[in-house]
């Protein structure tokens, strides 16, 4: 399985920042990843912090909290951070999959890609590895599960259907085994208005069907602009509702 949780929370600056540091220190406290076997990539305990601007913010707003909370981190659990998304000072670690590379068993055998942590003096805290800290736009999370066991299937898919395999646009995917006998293919939409849910699990269907294998079913990791629920339901039961019936 994932052993792994996502935590979705909103509100002013502060209490934003506060709610991070005090999520780093539980997730530094109670992770070992020395021991830690999840389905899921991962360099950290606590392993990506995206801020997302909402309302009046800006990105600019959500970089610099980004920047603060990197460097708070370091000075109270001695994580270091690499920032990525808008918040990212290098090309190569702008996406977090290149960020991810190698995981955490990598990231203390060679370091991070592209030199040192932007916070930090070391590459890895010992048993809470590195953070990914980021600014970035809603992006939406979620799983699409087949009823099968073929990891290379799964991955077929994903490699085929990402963007950077010159797939979906905005469309970032995964293969991964669930370990129960099953597989799914992650998806991170990063402009669901470009790439609408229900195009990505059509595309997904047909893929599995052309090998005789069929969706057992698919999952939301965190939270969805409403308008995407409403697009999604417009799709599958033709109506476009504001009210969402």
């Amino acid at each position: 399985m994932h052993h792994r949780s996502v935590f979705t929370y909103f509100g002013e600056r502060e209490a934003v920042l506060a709610a991070s540091v005090a999520l780093a220190e539980v997730a530094v406290a109670r992770i070992d990843l020395r021991a830690h076997r999840g389905a899921h990539p991962r360099i950290g305990a606590l392993d990506v912090l995206p801020f997302v601007p909402l309302g009046e913010a800006k990105m600019h707003d959500a970089v610099a909290l980004a920047h603060e909370a990197a460097l708070l981190l370091w000075e109270r659990f001695q994580v270091p951070s690499v920032f990525y998304g808008a918040a990212a000072t290098k090309a190569e670690r702008r996406l977090l999959a290149d960020v991810r590379a190698g995981e955490f068993e990598g990231l203390v055998e060679r370091g991070h890609r592209g030199g040192p942590p932007d916070t930090g003096t070391v590459a890895a805290h010992p048993s809470a590895g590195a953070t990914a800290i980021g600014a970035r736009d809603v992006l939406v999370a979620f799983n699409v599960i087949l009823r099968s066991d073929d990891l290379g299937l799964a991955r077929d898919i994903a490699r085929t259907l990402r963007e950077r395999g010159g797939g979906l646009r905005t469309l970032r995917a995964l293969g991964i085994a669930l370990g129960d006998g099953r597989v799914q293919v992650s998806c991170n939409l990063t402009d669901v208005a470009a790439t609408p849910l229900h195009r990505v699990v059509g595309v997904i269907r047909a893929m599995a069907a052309r090998r005789g294998v069929a969706l057992e079913g698919c999952e939301l990791i965190g939270l969805l602009p409403r308008r995407a629920l409403l697009d999604l339901a417009g799709a599958v039961f033709g109506t476009d509702d504001e009210a969402g019936t």
